[in-house]
């Protein structure tokens, strides 16, 4: 029996390329848009690897996890973001996710993460030559903070000490690198 790969991703372009590489690598592959299109699909045909984007139009893809947990325990579930923060590292793995990777990623490192199994073990820690830069960690925190007033622009402007507009000016930048 050969394994499924349901990639669930709201970006056609990245979702043709990714197809195309892991179908070569010998996966069948599905493509779900959406999350009430990815719940159809794993209902139909339980996968064995999910990709799940976190942005989507709709629902988060943080709420179609627990969902693909549910079908199949089993399922080893890859979060892939190009918003990635410890904030929502934190919540795909507290809703099920097996691992996380932000885009850009490709084909060799997203199997690489489906097939991790230090994943709940006591794994190699790869410490970094060099410090967060300070702009990331800003960012970070900002979306950490963002994260714990739901979303709330104003109430976590307040809590930040900081003018709504201002805030406003950092989110609408693309995450810092590291």
């Amino acid at each position: 029996m050969s394994k499924q790969l349901l990639i669930v991703d709201d970006d056609p372009t990245f979702t043709r390329v990714l197809a195309k590489a892991m179908t070569r690598r010998g996966l069948e592959v599905n493509v779900a848009r959406d999350v009430p299109d990815a719940l159809r699909q794993a209902k139909d045909c339980p996968p064995t690897y999910a990709t799940v984007d976190l942005k989507m139009e709709g629902p988060s893809g943080l709420a179609l996890i627990p969902e693909l947990r549910a079908l199949n325990p089993d399922m080893k579930i890859l979060v892939l973001t190009g918003y990635a923060s410890i904030a929502t590292t934190v919540d795909a793995i507290k809703s099920g996710a097996d691992n996380y990777l932000p885009k850009p990623a490709d084909a060799d490192q997203i199997l690489r993460a489906l097939d991790d199994t230090t994943v709940g073990k006591e794994a190699e820690t790869e410490i970094p030559d060099t410090p967060m830069s300070v702009n990331r960690l800003e960012w970070e925190h900002i979306h950490k903070v963002l994260q714990e007033h739901d979303g709330n622009i104003s109430a976590t402007a307040r809590a930040l000490g900081m003018h709504r507009r201002t805030l406003q000016r950092k989110l609408a930048k693309h995450p810092v690198r590291r």
